[in-house]
């Protein structure tokens, strides 16, 4: 759980199904990255995840600049 909410996750709810813990929470696509690669090293390969769209949402603040200077650096290269 606490890889997730340092993933800028929300966490909605944990349940526990035929002995398996089971959290449900939205999470940025573009924080989802390498998630398998962490998933598995967390959990020693035990664990599975899947995704869906949940919903559109507004960058924050912070990121959005980001990514500006970022596309901006990209385009004066080109």
């Amino acid at each position: 759980m606490s890889d997730l909410q340092g993933r800028r996750a929300m966490v909605q709810g944990m349940s526990s199904e035929s002995g398996f813990e089971k959290i449900i929470a939205k999470v940025p696509l573009a924080e989802m990255d390498k998630y398998s690669t962490s998933l598995s090293s967390l959990t020693q390969g035990r664990a599975v995840y899947s995704m869906k769209l949940a919903e559109y949402a507004q960058v924050p603040g912070e990121i959005q600049t980001e990514l500006l200077k970022a596309y901006e650096a990209t385009e004066k290269e080109d």
